[in-house]
């Protein structure tokens, strides 16, 4: 079967998405889904490309995403994050199923991000401050209006420091959104920090981040990506996705050595968070090949069911 980008993005519904991305937390921290090693490269033309992969021996579920960023592609008037999801069955190794990933990746790291401010974040949060204004600044912050009723005051940094019009009225009807004057001084005010740029750098001072507050970090994807100011993984409870690969990639890339928790062990309740008032905490997202494939696998299920998605022949 194959399911392009408008048949998937049919299919997607948040919630769905949200309990296959949990699974997909809990599969990991049972030990019962694997994460292969992981492929991220420059290539020649400016683009990254990399592989995520993994399987859940138990439930037959095997596959991979090929995905990465090419900048290049917005002056041809195309999105320059580029997934494709291939599931395969671990029986013959014959693919079932090839997926447009773009969406698939975009929701996921949304849930993902919204599981880490249900679990990680104090409950009566009620001002974000999120960097970025992409998609995928969009979805994190789309989640955590949906998850969290109490926030009720954003403020957002754009990349070029002016407002973005789209970004605000995507958002104006659920919260009071605005433009931040200043990035630290936002930060300093908020409960909630969400990161999601493409990794440039340190986005704001370490000083500016107080007691209580929550960070998710988005953007650091790949060897040299970073959002966050040095220091900070110092003062903080660190969560990661998955503790190899948030070493590897991620923001714990800076700080290797430092103990972390994986969210996963939360969800299952083998940890416990006890947040206290004056916790900081950063949830270090880099993104879990079981992700990919557990959502991959609901809209698999859901086209089979309503007869949607395109049959190819595939000889032997």
């Amino acid at each position: 079967m194959l399911l392009d980008k408008n048949q998937v993005e049919r299919l997607l519904d948040n919630g769905e998405v949200l309990e296959a991305v949990k699974e997909a937390f809990v599969l990991h921290s049972q030990d019962q889904g694997r994460v292969f090693p992981l492929v991220r490269e420059a290539l020649d033309t400016g683009g990254i490309f990399g592989i995520k992969s993994g399987d859940v021996q138990s439930q037959s579920l095997l596959g991979f995403k090929a995905a990465g960023f090419w900048p290049s592609n917005r002056k041809l008037g195309g999105e320059p994050h580029q997934a494709t999801i291939v599931l395969i069955d671990p029986a013959t190794g014959r693919p079932t199923c090839i997926i447009d990933g773009n969406a698939i990746t975009t929701a996921r790291t949304g849930a993902a991000g919204c599981l880490g401010l249900l679990h990680l974040a104090r409950p009566d949060s009620k001002t974000v401050c999120v960097f970025g204004t992409g998609v995928q600044a969009a979805i994190q912050l789309d989640f955590a209006l949906r998850a969290m009723p109490a926030i009720r005051d954003v403020a957002y940094v754009s990349f070029n420091n002016e407002a973005d019009a789209a970004f605000e009225t995507k958002f104006a009807s659920r919260c009071s959104i605005r433009l931040a004057k200043d990035r630290n001084q936002a930060v300093a005010q908020s409960d909630i920090v969400i990161t999601a740029t493409p990794g440039g750098g340190a986005l704001f001072d370490g000083a500016a981040v107080r007691p209580g507050t929550h960070i998710n970090s988005v953007g650091a994807d790949t060897k040299g990506k970073r959002e966050l100011p040095d220091g900070l993984l110092d003062r903080v409870r660190l969560f990661v996705d998955d503790q190899a690969q948030a070493r590897q990639i991620g923001e714990s890339q800076w700080a290797p050595t430092l103990p972390s928790i994986e969210l996963g062990k939360v969800l299952t309740g083998d940890v416990a968070v006890n947040r206290q008032p004056g916790d900081i905490t950063v949830f270090d997202m880099t993104g879990l090949a079981l992700q990919d494939l557990t959502v991959a696998r609901m809209l698999y299920r859901r086209a089979e069911e309503d007869g949607s998605g395109t049959r190819l022949a595939w000889p032997w």
